[in-house]
């Protein structure tokens, strides 16, 4: 009866299961990005704005008109004063305090990041995952009724507790993508999934700015939170760890991936070997590589975390408007990561670079790149137009980011990617932390000179954790990712270990001594 249960649920699904899981993740890590996001766009409209006029300490000379407000008064103060009569749930938070509780969601993103990773590789990533994602979608749901009962501090704690969530979310999916993904299918895998992230960050800005500019803030995180919560439901019936503990998948499709992953076929070679710490702990070119993480997450939070807010204090965009030109930069980055992967692989199989090559050509690319847009975009002052298309390309170059450093963990440790991109992904998100409140105590009144300082600091870090990724970066795997393939090091306290090739040669010698003893 079971059996023919099962068969009937196989029929049902036109796709096989390994796409279904391949949908389900995209929107696992699309849901994962717009909750990230919604509170950058949606704090613009929950703080009370400080309207400062010609004669005042903080008067910003360099302001530019909003063009929605003095159409029909020109007195600012009346401005001002009609600007925030009428919504008795504004809140009076400074730039710092807003930076504090924009960083506050990568204090628990950091810390779950490896352990959520462990977790996954130990328990399989399906609970891991799920779990995590419908916290998130939890807290995402009641913050207006936290943020109204406990303000400023209340809101910083469950973003925290958000972090909590969607630390794992990467590492354990990566380690179910690890059981499911044939090699020959991984790259459409790839593209399938991580694309969830452009969408998030284009979602969550669009759909912000327009239910805001037709309603309240608070829909923002009911309508978000709806929709992780729906997934979660989703997701529980639908994916599973692994094809052999899938319920309902064909038998086809499940002896395909047993014969064609590499994980389920070597699982039980794979669970032999230890994580090696100490010489993990010790890589200069993985070090060179958390470095250049921390450089590419100062400049991607900058502008994910405070473009809506640039754009709003500074260029005067009303909310609708931000909605739609913050996610612009997002499309051009999602299409742009597509050109620079096929650019790449084109130049590698055609010889023009090596790989190593590869990785700092595209890293700079992601990282100096930008930097010098957004500082082109501060300069631009007034000019909406100009300023926009900066921002825009800045994103575009930073979409050779995928074709550098992301991928860079399978080059020198793919037997320990999933823990060395924890890490790196992990370390990397402090910037998440330090950026927004260092932005906040550079911008106390949101002036342009102020967000010029901000920029020209983005642009510092960017080049600086640059130039040491591409001194010290390397393509080749690292003689710890395979011991028994490459030895110990001759200076390594625990000896020299032999090669595979000089095992394979012991037998051999062996069998020479006994023919020689028998003679």
């Amino acid at each position: 009866m079971l059996t023919g249960w099962r068969l009937v649920l196989s029929k049902l699904f036109i796709i096989p299961q390994r796409y279904v899981l391949a949908i389900m993740a995209l929107l696992a890590v699309a849901n994962a990005y717009t909750m990230r996001v919604c509170l950058n766009l949606a704090i613009t409209q929950m703080v009370k704005k400080n309207v400062a006029v010609e004669g005042d300490a903080h008067f910003d000379p360099l302001a530019c008109p909003d063009q929605s407000l003095i159409a029909n008064e020109t007195d600012a103060r009346s401005i001002f004063l009609r600007a925030n009569s009428d919504d008795t749930t504004l809140f009076e938070w400074s730039e710092a305090t807003q930076g504090l509780i924009l960083g506050a969601f990568y204090y628990g993103y950091v810390l779950t990041h490896v352990p959520g990773g462990m977790l996954a590789e130990r328990f399989g990533g399906k609970w891991v995952l799920g779990g995590g994602l419908l916290s998130t979608a939890i807290c995402t749901f009641i913050t207006p009724i936290t943020v109204k009962l406990g303000g400023a501090y209340a809101l910083f704690v469950l973003r925290v507790i958000e972090g909590f969530g969607e630390g794992p979310t990467m590492p354990a999916l990566m380690a179910m993508l690890s059981k499911w993904a044939p090699k020959a299918e991984r790259a459409r895998f790839g593209a399938i999934v991580f694309g969830g992230a452009q969408i998030g960050n284009i979602a969550g800005s669009y759909f912000s700015g327009l239910i805001m500019h037709n309603g309240h803030w608070e829909n923002v995180f009911y309508m978000f939170g709806g929709l992780g919560l729906t997934w979660f439901v989703l997701w529980s019936l639908l994916c599973y760890s692994t094809p052999n503990t899938h319920p309902y998948i064909s038998d086809s499709e499940k002896k395909f991936l047993n014969q064609n992953v590499d994980a389920l076929i070597h699982t039980k070679e794979k669970a032999l070997d230890p994580i090696p710490w100490k010489a993990l702990l010790r890589s200069v070119p993985l070090w060179s590589l958390i470095i250049a993480g921390i450089g590419h997450d100062w400049g991607y939070f900058t502008m994910v975390t405070d473009l809506p807010k640039y754009m709003t204090d500074v260029l005067k965009f009303n909310i609708k408007a931000t909605g739609i030109l913050s996610a612009l930069p997002y499309v051009a980055m999602w299409i742009a990561s597509f050109f620079f992967g096929l650019l790449c692989d084109f130049c590698v199989k055609r010889g023009y670079h090596n790989i190593k090559n590869a990785r700092k050509i595209y890293t700079t690319i992601a990282a100096t790149g930008p930097g010098i847009c957004i500082i082109l975009a501060s300069y631009s002052g007034c000019d909406t137009t100009l300023a926009v298309f900066w921002f825009v390309f800045a994103m575009t170059l930073m979409g050779a980011y995928y074709s550098g450093m992301k991928i860079n963990p399978l080059d020198i440790t793919p037997n320990y990617a999933g823990t060395t991109t924890a890490m790196v992904n992990g370390i990397a998100a402090i910037s998440g932390i330090v950026s927004p409140y260092l932005i906040g105590l550079l911008t106390p009144e949101s002036t342009l000179k102020q967000w010029r300082i901000a920029f020209w600091v983005c642009l510092g870090v960017l080049v600086f954790t640059n130039i040491i990724y591409v001194l010290f970066a390397s393509g080749e795997q690292q003689w710890w990712d395979d011991v028994k393939t490459h030895g110990y090091p001759a200076d390594w306290k625990h000896g020299p270990l032999p090669t595979r090739e000089e095992d394979s040669e012991k037998p051999k010698a062996e069998k020479d001594d006994k023919e020689k003893s028998k003679k």
